[in-house]
């Protein structure tokens, strides 16, 4: 039985929170969050948050055994983009992209 979580909106680049997504993918979930624990990242914070909800998901709605979650998936992506402009040379403007993502956490018991 694999449950999820997913977190919307959160105000950092997907890129940057893929990157942390692959050290914890396929990992047991104690592992998993002891590895974010030591991170000096925004995005591992944030992962780490929305790997929390997977597992209370798990133990509360369908009485998994924490002992025996996984992380199946971890996943970043992208979310709508903060358009903003700055002022350059001759007055012209340039744009900003402020990104947002879309991080979500599957986990699955394993047998």
């Amino acid at each position: 039985m694999e449950t999820r979580a997913i977190a919307k909106y959160v105000r950092i680049s997907p890129l940057k929170v893929n990157y942390i997504c692959r050290e914890i993918r396929g990992k047991q979930v104690d592992e998993a969050l002891a590895i974010l624990r030591f991170i000096p990242k925004k995005g591992a914070r944030e992962l780490e948050k929305v790997l929390k909800s997977a597992i209370a998901n798990a133990e509360n709605n369908f009485n998994l055994d924490r002992d025996n979650l996984y992380v199946k998936e971890a996943y970043a992506n992208d979310g709508p983009h903060l358009k903003r402009w700055r002022p350059k040379a001759r007055g012209m403007a340039y744009p900003i992209l402020k990104r947002t993502s879309h991080i979500g956490v599957v986990v699955e018991e394993r047998e």
